[in-house]
């Protein structure tokens, strides 16, 4: 881990880990399938989805209906451009249930424009009864961590998944069981057993139909062999042998380590789109970008003292904004916040998430987007100036201003070499 983390709570960021960011649960209030995103043009709106046939993939459970609707061009900076503030939000365990979690936050996101990254858990798609269909690195089949689902459950969560996809949202993966620490946890996986969970997590997404019996729904409209990209390991735990797996398998990013608040670097060929450390305010020390590491560091439980609750919430929103105004104000390294649908401590931290989107999703030159956007504009843009961006510390804005740091840079000149220069070139080999 690196040393930035020192500046955690003693303790907080390790109890975190192992504790396992429990809870990923789903959630949501009534959907749609359709986006209606305010300023969106027609060829952002999901509404309008692609004029092609629908192509049923294996038993039905997705389709292939042609490119995601909502997913602007990238475009590369211009020289001397300032880039945008990037934001990403993030659901661990994405699913539907009684809180009605996701569904409500879809619908935030459809208000303030923001699209956002749902990394689904596999296992919310199979039925208890179907259990052992899943055989978990190192534990029996039939076992996990989160348990399963029953057939409403999945059908709500595939009607949220689906209308998710449609607005331009990004379905990524959390895997399965989310087992976590030393016995038998993901850290403890080799690369083959990372292999397994990944096309488990696929299987499941896969076969959805059969494995629930329900065989009427509509498919979700997707080919998830193409559309899984990324994801974040459960607890952050086991990431190394992971994205050695993901890479041969085709990933483009992973979100499960931890960094500051500066511009992404690949690693194996994977984007690195790290949780963040960010402002605890009234503390002497940063936490992770997440709402369980808030909760952890406050509470240390998700039923803590309910007269605390509204300053919690609050103290979560104002680091975060926090973080957003240095990153917007300085280096604009994108900001990266991860979630769970949960209603630890009276919901507390959904209400500081939905409040944080309202603020900062309507600023000028802000983006709030799912990682494969980010992904995608990172991938158009000049090696040579994402070096730059990289080289600017937190909150560090360019001394002379945008325009001059990322002018272009004069050609080399052009006309004969001199003397010396053929010299050189003529003793080495051809």
């Amino acid at each position: 881990m690196k040393a930035a983390t020192s500046r955690i709570a003693v303790g907080v960021l390790a109890a975190a880990l192992v504790a396992g960011l429990v809870g990923c649960s789903g959630a949501g209030s009534g959907s749609v399938d359709s986006a209606s995103r305010p300023g969106a043009t027609a060829s952002q709106q999901g509404a309008a989805g692609p004029k092609s046939a629908v192509r049923l993939i294996g038993d039905g459970s997705t389709a292939f209906t042609g490119p995601q609707p909502g997913l602007p061009e990238p475009e590369r900076l211009k020289p001397g451009q300032t880039p945008p503030q990037f934001v990403v939000f993030s659901w661990d365990g994405s699913g539907e249930d009684g809180q009605k979690l996701f569904s409500h936050f879809r619908s935030v996101g459809r208000k303030y424009g923001a699209t956002m990254t749902y990394f689904l858990s596999g296992v919310y798609l199979l039925p208890e009864e179907k259990a052992t269909l899943y055989d978990p690195p190192k534990h029996a089949p039939g076992r996990s961590d989160i348990g399963f689902n029953d057939t409403e459950g999945i059908r709500d969560t595939v009607r949220e998944l689906r209308g998710a996809w449609l607005e331009g949202n990004e379905i990524g993966t959390h895997f399965n069981g989310h087992f976590c620490g030393a016995d038998g946890g993901v850290g403890t996986w080799s690369v083959e057993e990372w292999k397994s969970e990944i096309r488990q997590a696929k299987s499941f997404v896969k076969n959805w139909k059969t494995n629930a019996g329900l065989k009427d729904e509509k498919p979700l409209p997707f080919d998830y062999d193409s559309e899984l990209i990324g994801g974040r390991t459960p607890c952050l735990e086991g990431r190394d042998n992971f994205v050695r797996a993901a890479a041969e398998l085709g990933f483009r990013y992973d979100s499960s380590a931890i960094d500051d608040q500066l511009w992404p670097k690949k690693e194996r060929g994977l984007w690195d789109l790290p949780l963040q450390l960010v402002p605890m305010p009234g503390r002497q020390f940063e936490t992770l970008s997440m709402d369980y590491n808030f909760m952890v560091n406050q509470s240390g439980t998700a039923n803590g003292d309910p007269a605390m609750h509204r300053y919690w919430g609050n103290q979560m929103r104002d680091g975060l904004l926090q973080a957003f105004d240095r990153a917007y104000a300085g280096n604009r390294a994108p900001l990266i916040i991860g979630n769970h649908f949960e209603s630890w401590n009276g919901g507390t931290y959904m209400r500081a998430i939905e409040e944080t989107i309202a603020t900062v999703c309507v600023k000028p030159d802000v983006r709030c987007v799912s990682f494969r956007q980010l992904a995608d504009w990172l991938d158009a843009q000049d090696s040579g100036v994402l070096a730059k961006l990289r080289a600017l510390k937190v909150g560090q804005a360019p001394a002379g201003g945008w325009t001059a740091y990322l002018a272009a840079q004069p050609a080399a000149p052009s006309g004969p070499a001199s003397p010396a220069a053929v010299e050189k070139g003529a003793g080495q080999a051809g």
